[in-house]
């Protein structure tokens, strides 16, 4: 019995691109304080992870891009958001397996 594609052809770039945008720990970082606190400016995102503005901006323009946030301007400030409901789970479930390989490999020494 032949089981369904983990990842659809049709699907493959796309899915690609999503999957390496989420391989940059800075951008993870970004992600768990937009998770946390909502909303935020590009320069309290800044502020939160000692990063410079550019690298910042950078970042968070490339996950805009793909759809993974929203931004809206007001006067100066951007406001940056996750659009893309399915990263927490994503996120929680990957997380998961890797705690119980942790919790595994703890128990091994």
């Amino acid at each position: 019995m032949m089981r369904k594609a983990m990842v659809p052809e049709s699907l493959l770039e796309r899915a690609a691109r999503r999957f390496k945008l989420l391989g940059e720990p800075v951008r993870l970082q970004l992600l768990n304080l937009l998770q946390q606190h909502g909303e935020m400016t590009v320069q309290a995102l800044m502020e939160a992870t000692g990063q410079k503005q550019a690298n910042v901006s950078k970042h968070l323009g490339l996950m805009a891009k793909e759809g993974l946030l929203t931004r809206r301007k007001e006067g100066l400030n951007v406001y940056y958001s996750i659009a893309d409901p399915t990263l927490s789970a994503l996120c929680t479930l990957v997380c998961g397996q890797l705690r119980q390989e942790a919790f595994e490999a703890a128990g091994e020494g």
